[in-house]
């Protein structure tokens, strides 16, 4: 009836696991308790979870991307204190304990919030920026959203249900396989990842469609701003390499589940078919990450120095370069494992060119700065993070691109410095910039700017304190994933980077602070105009929040830097341009179908974990009888009258009149 499921599955016999588990629990029981309470369940319901906004799902992306972050850094510094415990001793976590964090916390960290973070902040802004009301698919926005909660779900409940796959946050195989994993973990792995990624894909096929079929008048490829390239750019990667993950991740669930052999060298396999489907996949995901953050500094360094973006077409080029080449260099993730001096060689060649695009975005940065009125606002200052950490981290990627170098440091801490100096640098500092810089966008007030620089200052000497060491631990010879030691020249490193790890959770602490001051003084923090920045893009000419049509009537873009060039023109002229016909606007109906998609596909993903081959047939059926009524709808869009449109519109440009008076035109 149960499938594999007993009592056993509970770790009664492991108190840090369940007690977690157990605060978890009480924390989301008395978060649902307080909701009920307070009367909020058909708000949620209704502006939420059954919401096809962009808007509202790209919040609801950074949300989880948040939770989840604090899930995978109580993980991070469990790591980083138990090392700095092991030295001469076992530490607290036993060895099984401690191989399923530091797995889960890799595949937290990039499946569950890097990902979410970085398609919430396109999603919020991306239509935004192109001047159109909505995606091009709003439902399957919807259904992605919850395919990926699904997954992070999942991964979740293997804390105090089963366990986690002790494999990494990659599953390689033969360790993977059934022989030397057979229990549950690798499966939840395996099960949650391929549900959140078809959430991922279809993510990808909607906004590759959106950024390429849906624009305002006159906004052509040439005018869109760099965000929606890096975002164009990172779509197009998910639409060709999540589609390898799938296939990779397929083969070793029919390795696992029928005994098929794809991966078993003593079967008639190939373990190489793994490494080099995995790492064909791998590294684009880097860039998938990457790019959305490089738009991101793009719209803060040209907003906060008060110019135009410096190169905009060879920051264009580079975009689409680098996406290009992201395929051409997965093979430098197994250089130690006999390719062959020759292909190893081209593939070193091309993980330098590669660092070629990323140079020109980062000069093209600089000189966007230089001669500029640079205002050291939050965003900025994650910015000037970024460079200065993510060319040390590039430089040190290139060493890796070295095939003698890599073969030194390959598998040592020296590479979990450069992938960290990489991502949180690059992809986390970028997602902390763009949640800052439009936040005020999403919810109508600003962040508490005291309290984001101190978070700021503290993410930025922790990362040193924390990585640093890290890259002279990995000289010094200590390899990764290791749960005790006895090398009395490693151990003062391991301090320094538990102490770097205590800084970045002061950093999470100043954070969670500036989102509860902010929001009790949200009143004093309004943003009234919808143009808290001094803007340039289009995002900026609608209300903050914007109302779910974004658009009274859609803009027409005559250049570059859309809004710029018209808020220069009403500057000059001292009034706002004449208000425009309003008619009635249609916007998507709200649907449920994405959530209970979800909650099909929850359980049977759980059932697929524990072989329940019954409730798997009940959640099939739910999930394709949910399909079937979707098609079937008789009424896809609400209207909005015109004359609510022109209230809504006359609202914030009595706003935007009021401000004109006080601004003076740009020089």
């Amino acid at each position: 009836m149960l499938g594999k499921l007993t009592w056993a599955a509970i770790p009664f016999d492991q108190p840090i696991p369940l007690f977690a588990g157990a605060i978890v629990g009480v924390i989301l029981l008395a978060i649902l308790i307080y909701i009920a309470l307070k009367g909020w369940i058909p708000y949620l319901w209704r502006e939420w979870i059954t919401s096809v906004d962009h808007k509202r799902i790209g919040v609801m992306y950074i949300f989880l991307a948040g939770v989840m972050l604090l899930r995978g850094f109580s993980d991070a510094i469990m790591m980083r204190s138990q090392q700095a415990l092991a030295f001469h001793s076992e530490g607290y976590l036993p060895p099984d304990h401690y191989d399923q964090i530091f797995s889960a916390h890799g595949t937290l960290m990039i499946f569950f919030v890097a990902m979410p973070f970085v398609i919430g902040l396109m999603n919020v802004v991306v239509p935004l920026q192109l001047g159109v009301r909505d995606v091009a698919f709003p439902t399957l926005n919807s259904v992605s959203f919850w395919l990926t909660a699904t997954g992070a779900l999942l991964v979740n409940v293997s804390l105090v249900v089963g366990e986690f796959a002790r494999t990494g946050w990659l599953p390689f195989p033969p360790l993977s396989e059934l022989r030397y994993s057979p229990g549950v973990g690798v499966d939840y792995y395996l099960w949650s990842l391929q549900i959140s990624g078809v959430g991922t894909l279809l993510t990808g096929v909607n906004f590759v469609t959106t950024i390429l079929k849906i624009h305002a008048p006159g906004m052509t490829y040439m005018r869109m701003p760099v965000f929606c390239w890096t975002a164009l750019a990172a779509n197009l990667l998910i639409v060709a390499a999540f589609p390898i993950l799938t296939a990779t991740l397929a083969m070793l669930i029919l390795d696992r589940y029928l005994g098929f052999h794809f991966f078993t060298n003593d079967a008639g396999g190939n373990l190489m078919i793994f490494m080099n489907l995995i790492w064909a996949w791998g590294h684009p995901e880097v860039y998938i990450l990457i790019l959305p953050a490089f738009g991101v500094f793009s719209e803060v360094v040209s907003t906060f120095s008060r110019k135009p973006l410096f190169g905009y077409r060879s920051m264009v080029i580079a975009t689409m370069a680098i996406c290009i080449i992201a395929f051409m260099v997965w093979l430098h993730h197994f250089f130690t494992m006999g390719a062959g001096a020759d292909v190893n060689a081209v593939f070193g060649i091309a993980s330098m060119i590669i660092a070629v695009p990323t140079g020109v975005k980062i000069y093209n940065w600089l000189f966007t700065m230089y001669g500029g009125r640079i205002v050291y606002a939050t965003p900025m200052l994650w910015s000037i993070g970024f460079m200065i950490t993510f060319i040390i981290g590039g430089m040190t990627g290139v060493l890796f691109a070295v095939p003698p170098a890599d073969f030194l440091l390959h598998n040592s801490l020296f590479l979990v410095a450069h992938f960290h100096n990489v991502i949180i640098g690059g992809v986390l500092f970028g997602a902390f910039a763009g949640y800052t810089f439009w936040f005020p966008k999403a919810f109508g007030f600003r962040l508490h700017e005291g309290l984001g620089k101190a978070a700021f200052w503290c993410w930025f000497i922790g990362f040193y304190l924390a990585f640093v060491p890290l890259y002279v631990l990995g000289l010094l010879g200590m390899t990764r994933r290791m749960q005790h030691y006895d090398v009395p020249a490693w151990h003062p490193w391991t301090l320094v980077a538990f102490v770097g790890a205590v800084a970045i959770l002061v950093g999470i602490i100043f954070q969670i602070a500036q989102l509860v001051v902010s929001f009790r003084h949200r009143e004093e923090l309004r943003d009234l105009t919808g143009d808290p920045w001094d803007g340039r893009s289009l995002e900026w000419s609608t209300a903050s929040p914007p109302p779910a049509f974004n658009f009274a009537v859609l803009p027409n873009v005559e250049g570059g830097d859309a809004y710029w060039t018209i808020k220069q023109r009403v500057l000059e002229q001292q009034t706002l341009a004449a208000e425009p016909e309003y008619e009635d606007i249609e916007v998507p109906r709200n649907s449920a179908t994405g959530f209970i998609c979800a909650f099909f596909a929850t359980f049977m993903g759980f059932a697929l974990i524990w072989y329940i081959w019954w409730l798997v047939a009940v959640g099939f059926v739910g999930a394709f009888v949910t399909f079937v009524a979707f098609a079937w709808r008789d009424r896809t869009e609400d209207v909005i009258p015109a004359d609510e449109v022109a209230r809504i519109d006359r609202i914030n440009r009595s706003a935007r009149s009021a401000a004109l008076a006080q601004m003076q035109p740009a020089e």
